[in-house]
């Protein structure tokens, strides 16, 4: 039962006389395999197969789950588990989706107790995810692409330390069933005493094939990094760490301080031209009023000021690299600005109450995509590059921040973050949010990945140069 697997300490057969079940964990994919037998995981006591990790405290659980092959009996399930032990009869939670999609909450308040189970509204979800806050476990469920339906059950004592990982039961002794899983996460949330902006949480650098939802972390460390931008080669990410800006190399995956000058309290907000050529930043200068804009040769070099106030904040170059466009607050007012890529004159281009953020021209130039506030909630907007026809081009019922156009000019992915949760015109750190894909031509926005992060997870434009995968980070307290 210790045999470790992937990022987990063990695995092995819950429950009595259980047929030998299995699990493989594949690290060019970083999914998981796992067989398992076993008459049932109900009533008062279970058999499965179990592959699990010992972990204290608060918590979330990710994972895209599938069913490999035909099913024997339509009560087969794979899913997240959280018990107490590892005995047949132990105290436990699960989400689960069954062979025939039932989706449900499932939980045994006490050893040998019966099972207990809330069915969820969704069926044939295959997106799950189960948070322990204290006693209470939640659970959120999705068809992939959809947003989540949530469930919760409150009072369920486990104890600190818990059993929790992943599970296959094939309701039947005789009968292997064989789930994959995918996009496998164990996060640690901020805990609420975390001061923000002041602490972090350790980081994920992530690459996401859009076409799939495939994630692959590539690097991670028990600090903050934030914004990857993707150079037009294809050859590095950029991204912003404690005041510095870092060259991240693909091919071997490691990273190397840009040479910024004097500039050195980098913030998330910085953008590479489309020749690839230079980098625009934004800086915290507190003699100034806050960030300011510079630019800045690709390679490293002597920053060249750009804005000579702020708080302003660049998000976007012009395709023939003579522009760049800034939110900037003046008069007490957050709007987007348009100014030489070698300085000048600043040119309001939205005059709304309200926050305008996130500028970003299309690839040839005859939009910027921004995000605003004005109708009540954050959402996309768009208008010409001289400012006008602005029009809104999501409306929907979350708060949507920085849309990225990408590079062939077919598809806007942007962040979400739930209004329960936030202020419209806020967007924090460590919070459950979606990136979201949209047609540039319109459409219904799809969830291509589901991520407990926020702010510094896709301030700026992050696709690849091919248009097939975007670079994002997301958090977790580092677990060792």
């Amino acid at each position: 039962m210790s045999q470790k697997v992937g990022i987990f300490d063990g695995h092995g057969d819950v429950g009595s006389n259980v047929k030998p079940g299995s699990a493989t964990y594949i690290p060019q994919t970083q999914q998981y395999v796992i067989s398992g037998a076993g008459a049932n995981v109900w009533a008062d006591h279970d058999e499965f197969q179990f592959v699990w990790k010992k972990l204290k405290g608060d918590f979330i659980l990710y994972t895209r789950a599938e069913f490999l092959g035909n099913w024997v009996d339509y009560h087969r399930k794979v899913g997240w588990m959280i018990r107490k032990s590892l005995d047949g009869n132990s105290p436990h939670v699960n989400a689960v989706e069954h062979g025939d999609g039932l989706t449900s909450l499932q939980f045994r308040r006490a050893a040998g107790a019966q099972t207990e189970e809330h069915k969820m509204k969704i069926t044939k979800a295959n997106i799950l995810q189960l948070e322990r806050k204290g006693n209470t476990y939640i659970m959120r469920t999705a068809a992939y692409g959809q947003l989540f339906t949530v469930d919760s059950i409150s009072g369920l004592e486990l104890g600190d330390e818990v059993y929790a990982g992943l599970f296959v039961g094939s309701h039947n002794a005789d009968v292997l069933e064989t789930g994959v899983f995918s996009n496998v996460r164990i996060s640690v949330p901020a805990p609420a005493t975390l001061v923000p902006y002041k602490q972090y949480l350790g980081s994920n650098l992530e690459l996401l094939d859009v076409a799939s939802g495939n994630r692959e972390i590539i690097y991670s460390v028990p600090n903050s990094i934030q914004a990857p931008n993707w150079t037009p080669d294809g050859k590095n990410l950029i991204y912003n760490s404690e005041g510095s800006i870092y060259t991240f190399d693909l091919a071997n995956r490691t990273p190397q301080v840009l040479n910024t000058g004097d500039v050195k309290n980098n913030n998330n907000d910085h953008v590479i031209s489309f020749d690839g050529k230079m980098l625009g930043l934004s800086s915290g200068v507190q003699s100034l009023g806050g960030s300011i804009v510079y630019t800045v040769p690709i390679t490293g070099g002597v920053p060249k000021q750009i804005t000579p106030i702020g708080p302003s904040y660049t998000h976007g170059w012009s395709p023939d690299g003579q522009n760049l466009v800034f939110t900037g607050q003046r008069n007490k007012e957050f709007d987007i600005y348009r100014v030489p890529s070698k300085g000048g004159k600043e040119v309001r281009l939205t005059t709304s109450p309200g926050l305008d953020d996130g500028p970003e021209y299309t690839p040839d130039g005859k939009y910027i995509y921004f995000n605003s506030v004005r109708s009540g909630l954050m959402q996309v907007w768009r208008m010409k590059a001289d400012g006008s026809e602005q029009e809104q081009v999501t409306k929907d019922s979350l708060d949507n921040w920085f849309p990225h156009v990408s590079p062939d000019g077919k598809w806007i992915v942007f962040i979400s973050f739930l209004p329960t949760e936030v202020r419209p015109d806020d967007h924090p750190f460590y919070k459950h949010v979606y990136l979201r894909l949209m047609p540039i031509t319109g459409g219904e926005p799809k969830v291509i990945a589901y991520v407990y992060g926020g702010q510094g997870t896709i301030n700026t434009p992050s696709w690849s140069p091919d248009s097939k995968r975007i670079a994002f980070i997301s958090n977790t307290d580092i677990i060792k």
